[in-house]
């Protein structure tokens, strides 16, 4: 299923790789690797691929969620069609409370007490992903776990999650689609040996 998604997200120019024009992410780093998961919800047999990977992933794991939250905005339709499969209640974090209203950074019913899976399209570094984690916790929540579509596998999100004492997985990823690319010949060696430095460098 990975391997399938992994194919799906390059065939729809969701991950796109160039190691001579490093791309620029919002944080201003410099990477060969862009992701744009957003571009599989105009993909219905692409996105359910990703729910199927996901639904998998919560029957194999030893706590069952008793919510779904989507992390805004990427992760928002993939937990409303994860928490549909599974016929289960979704919630979202915004990534600040609402400026006006009720003032909500969660939307939808109560958490509390509730063990609650966030879903989330794309881990890099792990800090948003970690603070809607932790925003459901302040109000209450268990949280099972994170889950995305692809994870950069950076050694500061790996530390990040640790520190916060939170549990991550993802469908696929980096050292997935660098398997991939050689399979294809679409990546040498000496191209994936420096695609590796730049990772191990983060």
């Amino acid at each position: 299923m990975e391997n399938n998604v992994t194919k799906d997200l390059l065939a729809i120019e969701a991950v796109q790789l160039n190691v001579d024009n490093y791309f620029t992410w919002t944080s201003g780093l410099k990477s060969p690797i862009y992701c744009d998961n957003r571009l599989t919800m105009s993909y219905p047999a692409v996105r359910k691929k990703i729910v199927k990977a996901f639904a998998e992933m919560v029957k194999n794991s030893d706590v069952k969620p008793q919510v779904i939250a989507g992390c805004a905005t990427a992760g928002i339709p993939h937990a409303a069609w994860l928490a549909e499969e599974l016929d289960l209640p979704m919630v979202y974090v915004r990534s600040k409370p609402k400026g006006h209203g009720k003032g909500n950074q969660i939307e939808g019913a109560s958490v509390e007490g509730k063990k609650v899976l966030v879903i989330e399209d794309l881990i890099s570094t792990g800090g948003s992903s970690i603070q809607s984690a932790q925003a459901l916790e302040q109000e209450g929540a268990e949280i099972t776990a994170v889950y995305s579509i692809f994870t950069y596998g950076l050694p500061r999100a790996e530390e990040a999650f640790a520190e916060a004492g939170l549990s991550y997985h993802s469908i696929t990823g980096f050292d997935q689609l660098l398997e991939l690319l050689i399979e294809e010949n679409k990546l040498t060696e000496t191209e994936k040996e420096a695609v590796l430095a730049w990772r191990s460098k983060l």
